[in-house]
């Protein structure tokens, strides 16, 4: 429930959060982030562009909303990686 200051904010679909996000870190986070912190994952808020660089994928949701507390719609991206986590038995392929 949001406060008579903030006013609540609708969530997105995840198709439209997700594109959001990978346009946010392609565009303004990957060149900072990209060789020096492979295997690391960074948390984006799609709505501000702010973001948490962690090596915890269970804690970067919760980190990013410590440090930004009106995050609505998370993005999480693996850097130097094309997924955030692979099950099965194929080894997953790096990012181009």
């Amino acid at each position: 429930m949001a406060d008579a200051q903030t006013p609540e904010r609708q969530r997105r679909p995840k198709e439209e959060t997700a594109r959001l996000g990978k346009e946010i870190y392609d565009r303004d986070i990957k060149a900072q982030v990209e060789p020096d912190h492979n295997g690391e994952y960074v948390a984006i808020d799609v709505e501000t562009g702010n973001w948490i660089l962690t090596d915890d994928l269970l804690f970067a949701g919760r980190q990013l909303r410590e440090q930004y507390p009106n995050v609505v719609d998370a993005y999480l991206h693996r850097v130097g990686h094309s997924v955030v986590r692979h099950f099965g038995r194929r080894p997953w392929r790096r990012a181009e």
